[in-house]
């Protein structure tokens, strides 16, 4: 099983982005019954918590993204998204998702979102 983060890119402040997260070689009875949860990454700062869905989609965001980003999954595609709208340079990060608990030591290369002032 791989997590494959995908969707980044280099985008003027104001745009938008839509990020995915596809747990590769896995099956639905052990993607679906995780919490997912997008984090980002900067040099030299530690990961943070960017945005979080559950089994019965509960989400829930860090305050710096409230109202512009949306988290979402598609079960049967075994794939978590990441809808960025209003990027803000401050939001350029490596970003990454991981799925708790089956995937919980499972981390993908991420993917790099660059935004431009």
């Amino acid at each position: 099983v791989q997590i494959v983060e995908s969707g980044g890119g280099l985008v003027q402040a104001g745009g938008s982005l839509r990020l995915s997260c596809r747990a590769s070689g896995s099956i639905l009875s052990t993607f679906s019954p995780n919490t997912w949860t997008w984090y980002r990454q900067t040099p030299g700062k530690q990961r943070e918590l960017v945005a979080a869905i559950t089994s019965v989609r509960d989400t829930r965001y860090a305050e710096s993204v409230k109202g512009r980003f949306t988290i979402s999954k598609d079960n049967s595609r075994k794939t978590v998204y990441l809808q960025m709208n209003s990027l803000k340079p401050e939001d350029t990060a490596v970003y990454y998702c991981n799925g708790v608990p089956n995937f919980r030591d499972i981390w993908g290369q991420g993917t790099q979102v660059t935004v431009s002032s």
